[in-house]
């Protein structure tokens, strides 16, 4: 039997969803496409992303993908649009696109600071900034963004990645206030070490193993699936007096 709630409201709704060919965004695009939502998501990765729209779109469901860098912001926004006239206006958007890729402070130059800030953060706020229009339209949405317990945790390797992630936490209780009167939603999905194939191959051996087992309170591995059946939750009306708020998915990590 199926663990995953049906939710019967997201059905043919429009979800956007950036950085969604591996990962996380893979099981997100997985999940929403499964509850019958209308799908779109980009990725870097043109491969990976036309092989998942491939393989959704054989099961029957409605999948679309677009090669597109997210640091782009005219094109990143173009690409939206153009989901948006293809499927129908955006109900739901998933602010997903991230780079944990470790740095040193002493490596840091301007430049790379600004790469790091704009897939980690600043596309976020320009994907909102196309789509509340849409939201308003309709009556409502829902915007989640992606935060990490990493900077919670004060972990080292990637002082870019943990401000840009605390500054998701902000930026969604700054949208949740500005934009709550239009019915829309904004909240902050909040992943532990969920054992993605890149963390395994680049991260995680026996000493990581070892010490997910002593942090976290719940036995067992934090999986994409399980990131994203919160997802779904906060995609759909059931969370509709959910908002500014973050939901932790980390086994009881932090």
């Amino acid at each position: 039997m199926s663990s995953v709630a049906n939710y019967p409201d997201l059905a043919q709704r429009t979800v956007f969803i950036s950085g969604g060919a591996t990962g996380i965004g893979a099981a997100l695009v997985t999940a929403f496409a499964q509850q019958g939502a209308k799908t779109a998501f980009v990725d870097l990765d043109k491969e990976a992303g036309e092989t998942l729209t491939r393989q959704l779109m054989e099961q029957g469901h409605q999948v679309w993908f677009r090669q597109c860098d997210v640091t782009d912001t005219s094109a990143y926004q173009a690409a939206i649009r153009d989901a948006a006239n293809d499927l129908g206006l955006i109900s739901v958007l998933l602010n997903n696109a991230a780079n944990d890729v470790r740095h040193s402070l002493d490596s840091l130059s301007s430049e790379r600071f600004d790469d790091l800030v704009g897939v980690n953060l600043k596309h976020a706020l320009f994907a909102a900034q196309v789509v509340t229009p849409m939201m308003k339209e309709l009556g409502g949405g829902s915007i989640i963004n992606f935060g990490s317990v990493g900077w919670m945790m004060a972990s080292a390797g990637y002082p870019t990645y943990a401000a840009s992630k605390a500054a998701m936490h902000g930026l969604t209780r700054g949208l949740a206030r500005d934009l709550g009167g239009d019915r829309i939603r904004v909240n902050t999905l909040v992943p532990g070490w969920v054992m993605t194939e890149k963390q395994l191959q680049l991260w995680v051996d026996d000493a990581a193993k070892e010490k997910i087992k002593q942090s976290q309170c719940l036995a067992g591995s934090v999986l994409p699936e399980h990131i994203a059946n919160m997802a779904l939750f906060l995609g759909s009306d059931a969370s509709q007096m959910c908002s500014a708020q973050n939901f932790i998915v980390d086994g009881g990590w932090v």
